[in-house]
């Protein structure tokens, strides 16, 4: 069963449920860093896809989750911040120690504004993100600015994706590899950014 078929039968039996269980969804995955399995991008693209149908009506839908995505990264960005001192208590611990914390808190002072929105577009950095910046202090003011401008760019693009797109023959006939293909691209960011540390090292 696909997501788009998944979302179909959840709107069948719950109606305007509908919209919180998106809401839980998107918040959790954004949120929680044990979370980060759930569907982000493939999940907006099904819901706008559903939305065209007229399942779901799409500026309601687009104010809720992104509501749940600036959330849910405050939410960890707090968690990362609150437990990252308790942490990071040993001075020369292999895994958790304080030189890890202060080059973090480094990488945030610098990088951070510009981590936190192209994160969005990462499966699974996106979870972690917001709360590595919690970690390394990061201005919660200048965090949420970015976590504000990230959370509209990236809820709009794949919801009216699918909105505008997902009715199309083509897309209905291929929704699963299309899907598929949203997750392959989405780590495209990362993988070239991980060859071009990679080359710099070098």
């Amino acid at each position: 069963m696909s997501l788009e078929e998944i979302l179909s039968f959840l709107f069948q039996t719950y109606q305007v449920w509908t919209y919180g269980i998106l809401f839980i969804v998107l918040f959790a995955e954004t949120g929680f860093v044990f979370t980060p399995f759930l569907p982000g991008d493939s999940l907006l693209f099904a819901a706008g896809t559903l939305a065209a149908a007229g399942s779901l009506d799409i500026r309601f839908l687009f104010f809720l989750l992104m509501i749940a995505a600036v959330a849910g990264d405050s939410v960890n960005y707090w968690i990362g911040r609150r437990i990252g001192p308790k942490v990071f208590f040993k001075d020369q611990g292999r895994l958790f120690n304080r030189r890890h914390l202060e080059r973090s808190q480094q990488f945030y002072e610098t990088h951070g504004g510009k981590t936190i929105f192209f994160a969005r577009f990462i499966p699974v950095i996106r979870t972690f993100a917001p709360f590595l910046a919690g970690i390394g202090r990061m201005s919660y003011r200048r965090f949420f600015v970015y976590n504000v401008i990230g959370g509209i760019v990236w809820v709009g693009l794949f919801l009216f994706t699918g909105f505008f797109f997902g009715q199309w023959a083509f897309v209905k006939e291929h929704f699963s590899l299309i899907i598929f293909a949203i997750i392959c691209l989405s780590f495209i960011p990362a993988i070239l950014e991980y060859l071009r540390a990679k080359k710099r090292e070098k």
